[in-house]
């Protein structure tokens, strides 16, 4: 056996080039088919598609938990998680999904841009791309946070260094440190020499419009810590009121969804939720919604709502809108609301217009409107120099002009918002304005939501429905994944929100 071996060795030996450098060596690692360096940018355009999420999330929390908790949508449905909003209810999936999709997803893919275009990663001076990347981490982070409180921060996506089990951060520390992330992004975007270019798909790389991104979304955190931190709330504010915030709905920022290839990825996961041939979901314009819009003869009422099945024909008059109550069953909605006659949803109640939903349709990640509206209440607080008014007017008008970006022919025209705005002139108050930010966040639930928590407009009434889970008071946040209490219990036993209630309030939560 010993004499083979020597054999072996010598006749490898034999076979092996003579005169070979270890670069000679290196270069047999290479495959000559397959790209050797990786263009980060490349990543930014799933980050952003991330960033719009997709069914799983955009069902379970987004539609059926903030839209039903901010009673701008209704359902008569009552188990499983569509009814988990409408009617307080505690559902395992929606009280995961976040969790679910956040950190393995949209998260790990930001971070790994930052990682790599940092100081210590392989494309340190990509300076615009790693801040843009930081302003579109904070939008997920942002959500993660209102919705839960404290959560890991400082050692998320970090596994790459050995931590799997990351601690949690105060949500006072997070906020902090997102504010402070944003103001430096929105003064150090376009002080590069890299280009981002058609890979952002949100501006088309254009970095004064990713400024003005980042110092708006610096105005609504900054806003959002005003009752608990007013200092701090007022510092920011101003930073990002110099800087520079939206101007117009050309600023705003959306992204473009598309019909395929993937129904996960691609497309418009609030549509793919409300398609009768996917999730399906059987939530209806509410009550709350459509009395509001017909009290005040508003003209998004068209836009918003439909009467009709799903393929249409679609009913848009406005005074043939009728709301769904929040809170009810068929039984209550037939001793209620149906004149009578057997329940029949789609033909006595008002759905969300499908000519928002096509699969294509665009996700709004943070609009013109809301700035205007931020602007005029920083006015109120004497934070900004501005006119309330105006501010308040130009919210008004830039919400009732959005939509033109899902339908060019539902535009609503100069002299109809003038109109609108004689017959509902704004009475100075915080409660009117906190009205119409609720109503310009239609389709951004989890901002309408975060934004109610904060101001307590619009006065809502809450449901109790019979077995729900708050004692019919509406969430004041949503408890923990339970998947991340069985892997990561010490952590958020030990830095988590406490106790882990859904009518435990977040740090920001005072009012």
């Amino acid at each position: 056996m010993n004499k083979i071996c020597k054999y072996l060795i010598f006749a490898s030996l034999l076979i092996l080039p003579l005169g070979c450098s270890n670069e000679d060596l290196t270069d047999l690692n290479i495959n000559p088919t397959q790209a050797n360096e990786v263009d980060w940018r490349f990543m930014l355009t799933t980050a952003q598609v991330q960033a719009a999420e997709n069914r799983y999330s955009n069902g379970r929390v987004h539609l059926n938990l903030a839209a039903g908790l901010i009673q701008q949508m209704a359902t008569h449905e009552i188990g499983g998680e569509r009814g988990s909003g409408d009617k307080y209810m505690y559902h395992l999936d929606s009280f995961n999904a976040l969790w679910d999709r956040y950190p393995t997803l949209v998260l790990k893919t930001s971070a790994e841009i930052i990682r790599q275009t940092g100081p210590e990663g392989a494309s340190p001076n990509s300076i615009n791309l790693h801040h843009v990347a930081q302003v579109l981490r904070v939008l997920p982070i942002h959500i993660l946070t209102d919705m839960h409180g404290n959560i890991p921060y400082t050692e998320l996506n970090r596994g790459i260094e050995g931590i799997f089990f990351p601690v949690y951060d105060d949500q006072e520390f997070i906020y902090n440190d997102m504010l402070m992330k944003l103001q430096t992004a929105a003064n150090t975007i376009g002080t590069g020499t890299d280009e981002v270019g058609g890979a952002d798909v949100i501006y088309g790389g254009d970095l004064d419009k990713w400024k003005k991104f980042a110092n708006s979304l610096m105005l609504r955190l900054a806003m959002r810590i005003s009752n608990v931190d007013p200092a701090t709330a007022q510092q920011y504010v101003q930073s990002a009121i110099a800087g520079g915030v939206f101007e117009s709905n050309d600023d705003m920022a959306w992204i473009q969804m598309a019909e395929g290839p993937s129904i996960w990825f691609n497309q418009n996961g609030i549509s793919r939720v409300m398609n009768p041939s996917d999730w399906g979901a059987q939530n209806m314009m509410s009550k709350t919604m459509i009395d509001w819009l017909q009290a005040h003869n508003d003209p998004r009422i068209e836009i918003w709502s439909a009467r009709g099945l799903w393929e249409g024909p679609w009913d848009t008059d406005p005074a043939n809108q009728v709301g769904m109550p929040n809170g009810h069953d068929i039984e209550m909605l037939e001793a209620c609301c149906t004149g009578g006659q057997p329940f029949d949803r789609e033909g006595q109640f008002s759905r969300l217009n499908p000519e928002l939903l096509r699969n294509d349709a665009p996700f709004i990640f943070q609009t013109y409107a809301e700035v205007e509206f931020l602007l005029a209440e920083a006015a109120l607080k004497g934070w900004h120099t501005g006119d309330a008014t105006t501010h308040y007017n130009n919210g008004v008008k830039a919400s009732m002009q959005q939509w033109d970006i899902f339908n060019p022919t539902k535009s609503i025209s100069d002299a109809e918002v003038n109109a609108y705005l004689a017959a509902n002139p704004w009475d100075g108050s915080e409660e009117m304005l906190g009205e119409q930010y609720w109503a310009a966040n239609f389709m951004q639930w989890y901002e309408a939501y975060s934004n109610w928590r904060r101001t307590g407009f619009p006065v809502l009434t809450p449901v109790d429905y019979i077995g729900n889970y708050s004692q019919g008071q509406i969430f004041r946040r949503i408890e923990y994944s339970t998947v991340e209490i069985a892997n990561n219990e010490s952590n958020v036993m030990g830095g988590g929100t406490s106790p882990d209630l859904v009518m435990t309030r977040v740090w920001w939560d005072v009012n």
